[in-house]
């Protein structure tokens, strides 16, 4: 290739005319609001520039070859907003390649902004004359169709977009000729889909007519859920489940102990067993994985999932565990299986001997469980004073219930003990929230359901390609075999005195 630089690099190419070229800009989207209600900043063109009167994101162009793309975010940012971004917090969210009615293209890059210092503010009056704040799911109808094509393309999950306007085509937003194509990804689906014809119809008998569906599935085989807005206001979110045992399991949940945590938690509004559908209400907050709190905040978090996972276990009368329903041991060969090649020296062993011991454990008294709680299950709503000690409006929530169903009250804390590894101190908060220590059988039991858990991690991750749930899996048997008993009963909380 040549250098762009390079005088060689003017010549013509292979075809016979000069290389094309063209001007490179960059986005900024920057996000502030819950999941459920995202908003975005948008300025109102002014003055004698290209498409006045129409509104924008802040964006601008590269100065030069000096100048990446993420340091031009940056310094637009503050240029036209005066808002100061660190560029650790910048992440791509969608590149378009544009060309206006004109004929003229463009290379845009779109990025998302959740963390900065400084308020909002005009700053550049003669291009701009207003500033605010818009929902992703309403936003003004003299918007330029450009910048549009890359919020919509945002929106659906994209990484790729094209918009090749036409002559004569408008400047502004014309939803009768839009020109956004989206390009799949490297999975081959593409990032924009609506469900099939007749979950659309599902959906729609129940809350009314549907005009944006927007693809929130998890970028694993096999997640297919939708964020829907209606017609008249509303959001909701509308699933379909891998198979008819997480859909009824994902059902009963949702029609015993969760219709009793109030706004902890979705409610049921339809389901259908043939489709393996549901329709569920909105809950405000985003998922704690990759959440920025501070460590007082992350106490107050985690004493209310305690409180949290205490509402689900007591949501009914605990009882005997059923006769044979003891650890997950008889997977445990298949597993070890189909993950050997991926274990550390010693892991296998490891496992194998918890095996032995899981053989004369006494059974645990079985209660309501979410099945998978772990962080990214767990949203979490600042409220109104952003996570002070004494804020009652702070709301912690649970989604996904598909793997919900009766067991000990330690298969909750499988998956979510890796939150607290190296931080005591959010062990003991949660605790504080449960109200009591766990039992040495307790104790016992997470070891050997937590080691079994890593293990077929590790094997689903293999088979599917998901490098993060082996690497996750892995981490944990070597945290166990470093540590092999879980603190709780050597700890006394606030809660237990």
């Amino acid at each position: 290739m040549h250098d762009p630089a390079h005088p060689a690099s003017g010549r013509c190419a292979v075809s016979g005319g000069p290389r094309h070229s063209e001007p490179v800009d960059v986005h900024l989207i920057l996000r502030r609001g819950t999941a459920s209600e995202p908003e975005v900043l948008l300025s109102r063109r002014a003055g004698q520039v290209y498409a006045a009167g129409l509104w924008h994101l802040p964006s601008g162009h590269l100065d030069g070859p000096h100048e990446d793309v993420v340091t031009a975010l940056v310094r637009e940012a503050r240029e036209e907003t005066g808002v100061v971004i660190d560029p650790v917090d910048v992440r791509a969210a969608v590149t378009v390649h544009h060309r206006s009615p004109g004929g003229a293209s463009r290379t845009g890059h779109f990025f998302e902004v959740r963390r900065w210092q400084g308020e909002p503010r005009i700053e550049e009056p003669d291009v701009c004359d207003a500033m605010d704040w818009a929902r992703l799911d309403a936003l003004p109808d003299r918007m330029v169709a450009y910048c549009r094509a890359g919020l919509d393309a945002y929106t659906a999950g994209a990484r790729l977009a094209l918009h090749f306007q036409l002559p004569g085509d408008p400047i502004a937003f014309d939803p009768g000729v839009d020109r956004l194509r989206l390009v799949p990804d490297v999975t081959g689906r593409p990032a924009s889909t609506r469900p099939d014809a007749a979950v659309v119809e599902f959906a729609e008998r129940a809350v009314g007519r549907i005009t944006t569906w927007t693809d929130t599935s998890w970028a694993r085989e096999n997640s297919r859920v939708w964020r829907a807005c209606g017609l008249h206001g509303g959001t909701w979110y509308v699933k379909v489940h891998p198979s008819e045992r997480f859909h009824g399991r994902e059902v009963r949940g949702l029609r015993t102990w969760a219709s009793e945590l109030g706004a902890a938690a979705p409610r049921l509004v339809a389901a259908d067993e043939t489709l393996k559908a549901v329709v569920l209400t909105a809950v405000p907050g985003r998922p704690l994985h990759g959440t920025a709190l501070t460590p007082r905040q992350e106490r107050l978090v985690f004493r209310r999932i305690g409180a949290l996972a205490r509402r689900i276990h007591q949501s009914r009368p605990a009882r005997p565990a059923p006769v044979g329903s003891g650890p997950a041991i008889a997977k445990a060969d298949r597993h070890l299986a189909a993950a050997r090649a991926l274990l550390r020296p010693g892991d296998e062993e490891f496992v194998r001997d918890l095996v032995r011991q899981a053989g004369r454990l006494q059974p645990l008294e079985w209660v309501e469980t979410h099945g998978d709680l772990q962080l990214r299950n767990i949203l979490y709503d600042a409220g109104g004073a952003a996570g002070e000690e004494d804020d009652d409006d702070t709301l912690v929530a649970v989604v996904d219930l598909e793997r919900s169903e009766p067991g000990p009250a330690v298969r909750d804390l499988v998956r979510l003990s890796d939150a607290w590894v190296g931080r005591p101190d959010l062990y003991e908060a949660f605790l504080t929230g449960y109200g009591r220590l766990l039992t040495a059988a307790e104790d016992a039991r997470l070891v050997i359901d937590t080691a079994l858990d890593a293990v077929s991690g590790i094997a689903y991750g293999a088979a599917h390609g998901d490098p993060e749930l082996v690497e996750r899996g892995r981490r944990t048997l070597s945290r166990l075999r470093a540590e092999p008993h879980a603190p709780s009963h050597r700890q006394e909380t606030p809660g237990d005195r």
